[in-house]
């Protein structure tokens, strides 16, 4: 019985025109990305300090389980002692958080924030009834 189950769903899935299935989140290019005047992280310089107030931000703000996956994922770059964050999180309290430990590693002068606040797909609309 489970074997039938399971060749039936994959037929399903197998038989799903392409255009119905969901795509992911980021196969859209980042439009934040297209203006070569903005820091990426492929752009940052390769320097000993940059690259270590980089990587610890990133450790704090990944060791924080509270955070989103989006959080999680916002761009760091360090540019000569200039730490810039730009990407998208779900709340107010995620930019503010992500914001803090960045605060916390390079100092309150020498961050700049490009976070985004945008709404989980999967939550939009609920709640409301």
């Amino acid at each position: 019985m489970k074997l039938v189950f399971r060749l039936l769903l994959a037929l399903c899935v197998l038989s799903m025109p392409l255009a119905a299935q969901t795509k992911p989140d980021n196969t859209k290019v980042n439009e934040r990305d297209r203006n070569n005047a903005k820091p990426t992280p492929d752009k940052q310089v390769g320097n000993r300090s940059d690259t270590e107030t980089t990587r610890l931000i990133r450790k704090a703000v990944i060791a924080d389980k509270n955070l989103s996956m989006y959080a999680h994922n916002v761009k760091i770059i360090t540019k000569n002692g200039l730490v810039t964050l730009r990407g998208p999180v779900h709340t107010e309290q995620e930019k503010q958080t992500v914001e803090a430990k960045a605060v916390e590693v390079a100092g309150k002068d020498h961050v700049k924030s490009e976070i985004q606040i945008v709404a989980d797909k999967a939550t939009k609309g609920k709640g409301k009834s």
